[in-house]
């Protein structure tokens, strides 16, 4: 009978080689197995990007992914389902999607028109918030889900209530190797005579390797003959944060050790060929990793159905699949466990090769061959149960469906307001003025973009200039002795003031806060954590409500990694406090406000009050900065509909004429901030709507009509006067768009990571 093929088209998304990663790997294996066993199925691999211009990939990728932006895995979508590809087959590992937790897969595979077969490298027991909503979507989004190891099937029902019926257990594929005699391979590498034990992988700190060097001279003590093999490249991520530190310490301590004519590094990627042979040539393998938390390892796989007697820690996967005499496990970070071990192998021929012949004949199920036909049949399964998430159209989305399109995110004037010492404060046009100089508050703002752009995937180049030059600059502005920052300096680099003002701590104070909470960068932690601890103490003693607010902003931030602070927190206590007591004074039926006044900076206050109230969990502080922020955003609306910032020009006192301009970018600003701090504390997506009402000012949704930002340059006048734009593009003006912009961004890619698109125009 004529054999029909139903899955025709299949597409793998995830990583693939060249980069240098198990999951590339992992995926140019699967593809190529699928498309060997199953000639007729046309396979094709959709590949993500971790750096900038991507890989010099294969023919087979046929489209690719920035990780970083969100409307690439949009873009990617429709690809696929216009393509009619009848699966995808998604590899998923929490730390190769861009987003919180790798959240933008989420979007991608909500924007599908075909079944989707889930193969997860990473079940967490103890998952984040965000890893524990990706998950939980991933499930929901998957006809079918792959696991490698039954524990990773039964925390998926336990941990995040997955139906069984649903998940198919599929071992991590192998080459098929013969049970070869180590011996063969041996002269390849200069250690015929010797006895062999093998690591190979990325190398970064969780290895556990220190612990095999550590075992070593005991080890050598009986067998002498013994050379360890390390195998593997630094990690990518571990090279491009660490550099060779890593290894470098392995080094000194083997020379420590004194045993560095026993241990050889082969600091390279190696292709399959090449890493069969070094397998081969191992009479133990060794993998001691650090931590139980390891669903699936792809080293282990390999050297375990090649047939080699394997000494582990006991991680997830290895506990499985070493069990029933398969392999020995040794306790985690124990040394003298893995060289008694090791010693007893080597003394033992009869159990070293029962143990080999049990792993290799246990092997013969993982080979890639039979891995491909276990995968079809999860695909022709997965096709049946999509069949009417197959049928449906490639719907086209009304505008009202869609998210809003954003400006695109340029730095080139911020790059043109900044020299070496920091970003100027203003600009005549799009010329920096020199003669205007530097400002604390500015370059405290440039510091929180920056991060803010890191967490978007930005340039990573320019982004870094940009976080170090103004990390500098506020290092540079505080004064050792008055525990005070300075805040304005000529172009000749003289500070023109004793100390900066009440607000220009409280600004600083903010900016360090988020170098502690969220900089990746560790030298950006410890600078901005030694100079938060020692400006926070000024703050008790200032009497302005926004110095305040700005304070509490950094607190939280700071508290994002370090919220056993005692005496943080105890600051935070007072002054949401504070806060909460001005407005109880100041509110009136008719003004739900701090102050008599609304001024500068106006959306602030409440979004202090929102953050603090949310973080802490008191409801009545959380209410009632939600209360005072809906009552400015009344305030703010025109009777068009837009947002209408109170103008600079003579402000709003109660009881008064309030004044329509000049208007301010950082009103806009502000404004967008605290209203997505409230979307966040409510999930309440009018909160949305309203963020974005006050960002469309900045675009032309304002009186006049009139674009702020500039399209070619990321650069945004400084005001809306009542008959134009105020054309020069100051420093604190460009910041305000361009932190609005960023923040806004970030929330995008939430709200389309974790659920349908909304309508979010007013």
């Amino acid at each position: 009978m004529k054999e029909t093929f139903k899955v025709r088209k299949i597409a793998f998304v995830g990583d693939h080689l060249p980069r240098k990663c198990g999951i590339a790997t992992f995926t140019s294996d699967l593809l190529a197995a699928v498309a060997i066993a199953h000639p007729r199925s046309q396979c094709f691999s959709v590949s993500v990007n971790d750096i900038k211009g991507g890989y010099e990939y294969p023919e087979v990728v046929r489209f690719e992914i920035e990780e970083q932006d969100l409307s690439s895995y949009l873009r990617a979508a429709d690809f696929l389902n216009i393509s009619n590809v009848d699966i995808v087959c998604l590899q998923h590992e929490f730390g190769i999607f861009g987003g919180p937790a790798g959240s933008h897969i989420l979007a991608f595979l909500r924007e599908l028109r075909m079944p989707v077969v889930t193969t997860l490298h990473t079940v967490l027991r103890d998952p984040s918030a965000d890893q524990r909503r990706v998950m939980r979507g991933l499930i929901s989004l998957s006809t079918r889900l792959v696991v490698m190891a039954e524990r990773g099937r039964q925390m998926l029902q336990d941990v995040y209530d997955a139906p069984p019926a649903k998940i198919d257990l599929i071992a991590h594929g192998i080459p098929d190797v013969g049970f070869v005699d180590p011996t063969y391979f041996k002269d390849q590498f200069g250690v015929e005579g010797k006895v062999v034990l093998l690591t190979f992988g990325l190398l970064s700190p969780n290895k556990g390797i220190e612990g095999v060097l550590n075992a070593l001279p005991d080890i050598l003590a009986e067998f002498p003959e013994v050379v360890y093999i390390v195998l593997g490249a630094t990690h990518p991520n571990e090279l491009r944060e660490h550099g060779e530190a890593y290894r470098v310490s392995l080094e000194l301590l083997a020379k420590k050790n004194r045993i560095e004519k026993n241990v050889i590094f082969y600091n390279r990627f190696v292709d399959l060929e090449n890493l069969k042979e070094f397998i081969g040539a191992a009479d133990l393998y060794i993998t001691p990793y650090l931590n139980e938390a390891q669903i699936t390892s792809g080293t282990l796989a390999y050297a375990f159905g090649s047939g080699k007697a394997v000494v582990s820690t006991p991680y997830w996967h290895a506990a499985e699949l070493l069990a029933e005499d398969r392999g020995v496990l040794v306790p985690f970070g124990d040394a003298p466990a893995i060289a008694r071990e090791v010693i007893g192998l080597l003394r033992d021929d009869t159990r070293r090769h029962a143990i080999r012949k049990n792993a290799y004949r246990l092997g013969r199920e993982m080979v890639w061959s039979n891995v491909a036909q276990l995968y079809m049949h999860t695909f022709e399964s997965s096709r049946l149960e999509g069949a009417a998430r197959s049928r449906k159209s490639l719907a086209t989305k009304t505008l009202d469906q869609r998210p809003r399109e954003l400006p695109e995110l340029k730095l080139n004037h911020l790059m043109r307001m900044t020299d070496s010492t920091g970003v100027f404060q203003h600009a005549i046009f799009g010329v920096p003025n020199f003669s205007e100089g530097y400002c604390t508050d500015d370059n405290a703002r440039g510091f929180i973009l920056a991060v803010l752009l890191g967490e978007l995937g930005e340039d990573a180049e320019r982004q870094l200039d940009v976080t170090t030059t103004c990390a500098a600059f506020l290092y540079h502005a505080f004064d050792q002795k008055t525990k005070r920052f300075h805040n304005h300096m000529s172009f000749d680099r003289r500070w023109l003031d004793d100390q900066g003002s009440e607000d220009c701590q409280g600004r600083a104070l903010w900016a360090l806060g988020v170098g502690v909470g969220r900089s990746p960068f560790r030298s950006f932690q410890v600078m901005a954590g030694q100079l938060f601890a020692m400006a926070l103490p000024a703050l008790m003693g200032f009497t302005s409500p926004r110095a305040w607010a700005f304070g509490l902003i950094g607190i939280h931030e700071y508290l994002r990694r370090l919220e056993g602070d005692s005496l943080v927190n105890q600051t935070r206590e007072v002054l949401t406090c504070r806060l909460m007591d001005l407005l109880e004074m100041n509110s009136k039926p008719d003004w739900c406000w701090f102050e008599d006044e609304l001024s500068y900076d106006n959306a602030k206050l409440a979004h202090a009050l929102i953050l603090s109230g949310s973080a802490t969990g008191q409801q009545a502080v959380l209410e009632r900065g939600l209360q005072a922020l809906r009552w400015l955003n009344e305030v703010q609306i025109s009777e068009k509909g837009h947002f209408r910032p109170i103008g600079s020009n003579g402000f709003y006192r109660r009881g008064g004429a309030r004044a329509n301009f000049d208007q301010q970018p950082i009103e806009a600003q502000a404004m967008a901030s605290a209203c997505l701090e409230a979307f966040r504390a409510t999930s309440d997506y009018w909160w949305y709507e309203q963020a974005q009402r006050a960002f469309d000012w900045f675009v032309g949704w304002n009186d006049l009509g009139l674009e702020l930002y500039s399209p070619e340059s990321g650069g945004c006048g400084d005001g809306l006067h009542v008959d134009r734009v105020n054309r020069n593009q100051g420093a604190e003006s460009t910041l305000a768009f361009l932190l609005s912009l960023a923040e806004m961004r970030l929330a995008q890619n939430m709200v389309t990571s974790f659920k349908e698109p909304i309508a979010i125009g007013a």
